[in-house]
Order: structure tokens, then sequence, then C-alpha cells
């Protein structure tokens, strides 16, 4: 798999039918390991050793009903009182973050109303502070600390 600019982290692999498989620390299972998941368990171990966040307020492929349409949402972090801290979008490394993957969790936001986003594709990150009551947004250069 690419190298990608996040922290290193360690990860447990099994071969299973020919194909490389990943654990997965938060569904607590084997993956198929694809580019997509190869960013999406680097964020996960980002989000638990870098910013302290505990695995049982992280949840991954969450399903919602946009327009008739069942969407997943790659993960999903939440605060100690239920409501949301973060919605990440992951991507595989070979995928450009474009305007069309703001628009996609931009969409799927509006249904779970986080406090911030994270798009990544592994090798380019963009953090989100959302401001309801003004109806902004604003980029920041990296979370504040979970709990605060």
């Amino acid at each position: 798999m690419q190298r990608l600019n996040l922290p290193p982290a360690q990860f447990r692999f099994k071969n299973s039918e020919n194909k490389t498989l990943i654990f997965d620390p938060i569904r607590k299972k084997f993956i198929v390991l694809t580019p997509e998941e190869w960013v999406r368990q680097h964020v996960i171990a980002l989000l638990q050793t870098h910013y302290q966040i505990p695995t049982t307020l992280i949840s991954v492929e969450r399903q919602l009903k946009i327009n008739q349409l069942i969407k997943r949402f790659d993960l999903v972090v939440f605060n100690k009182n239920g409501s949301i801290f973060l919605l990440v979008e992951c991507k595989a490394p070979e995928i450009p973050i474009k305007q069309d993957t703001f628009d996609q969790i931009a969409r799927y936001n509006l249904h779970v109303q986080a406090q911030h986003l994270f798009v990544t594709n592994g090798l380019e990150h963009y953090f989100c502070k959302l401001d309801y009551e003004r109806e902004r947004f604003e980029l920041i250069p990296d979370l504040p600390a979970f709990g605060n």
C-alpha cells in the first residue's frame, strides 16, 4: 500500500482467498484492504493515538438516508453526550480532494450536524469547524483537543 501523509501505525493483517485483510479495531473484524480502507485505518489510528479519542466513541461506515438513497459515511466521532464531534470522509490516495468531496460531506452533515469535518485522501487533509448559528464554516489547521 502507498505511504500516506499520516503518522505510521501498527496494523494486523491476514490473507484470505487471495485477498489481504486488515483488522478494524472499531468493527472488531478483518476488512478487505482497499486503498480507501488503508486511509480509513490510518485515520482511526490517528484519532485514537494523537487525539486520544476513545474507541467506544468512534463509529465506522454508519448508514444514513438522503433523498430516499442509503449512503454510508466513513467515520463519525461522538461526544460523550451523544452529539457528533467529527464527521470524516476518506478517499483513496489516488482520488484528488475536490469540490465534490466537500459537497458530499456537506450533504451527509446536513443530517448529522457535526461540530467538525475532516476530509482526507491520506495525502491531503482538510479540517473545518462549523458555526450553525452564523451558518458559516471555517477551515482550521487541526482539530481542537477532544472534549473541549
